[in-house]
């Protein structure tokens, strides 16, 4: 599989498409590390149509982790309300940031194994602000890119994290970033979970279609 070629056509055919919750957040308020955390937090189990305007609201009142933490946990609570969870979400968004405050002088520490050491973060958030964030080389695994890598025959992977180390053991690096950003975009037009658009797919000559039975 020519992974530059596939790369450059998966780039231009999702040029148009509505861009993934993070590129949205980096165009409107910078590579700021701590925002992208928490949009990221944020976006667990929510959609990115809702989790965007939420974030456009919260980050309109705070914009650091001791303005974060000295909010009301009411405020905060209505103003996620949209993103379901609200409650736990609230309470992880305070505790992640107090923890930022106590440990790390109140800054996203930029290596996988500080930022995954805070509770409340896991792996694919982790990558996320790494690579959003501190543009070093990281590769988010969410369902769009478990399940495109494998349809695509590229890595043949059971989990979340055999599907990172696998395409870290396939994937140059200077692709790392740009995985995850492309195929969530994919997953969410065109392979799509059930009855993917194999018809309308500019690389279904290179996919080996894995797993996939109704197709359209």
């Amino acid at each position: 599989m020519d992974i530059d070629k596939l790369i450059c056509t998966l780039k231009k055919s999702t040029a148009l498409f509505t861009p993934p919750l993070i590129d949205i957040i980096v165009a409107e308020c910078g590579h700021d590390p701590f925002l992208i955390l928490i949009a990221c937090l944020l976006s667990l189990r929510a959609k990115d149509t809702t989790t965007i305007h939420v974030c456009r609201v919260l980050f309109g009142t705070i914009r650091t982790p001791a303005q974060l933490c000295a909010m009301d946990r009411h405020e905060l609570e209505v103003i996620v309300f949209k993103t379901g969870f609200y409650k736990n979400k609230a309470e992880v968004l305070q505790s992640v940031s107090a923890e930022l405050l106590a440990r790390f002088a109140g800054k996203v520490p930029d290596t996988y194994d500080e930022l995954i050491s805070i509770k409340g973060i896991g792996p694919k958030t982790a990558n996320l602000v790494l690579g959003s964030g501190f543009n070093k080389p990281a590769i988010c695994v969410d369902t769009h890119v478990h399940r495109i890598s494998n349809r695509l025959g590229l890595i043949k992977t059971a989990t979340v994290e055999e599907t990172e180390r696998a395409l870290k053991a396939v994937l140059p690096q200077k692709h790392w970033i740009t995985w995850n950003n492309v195929l969530v975009m994919w997953g969410q037009n065109i392979c799509v979970p059930i009855s993917p658009k194999c018809s309308q797919c500019p690389i279904a000559d290179q996919c080996k279609r894995v797993g996939v039975g109704k197709h359209r």
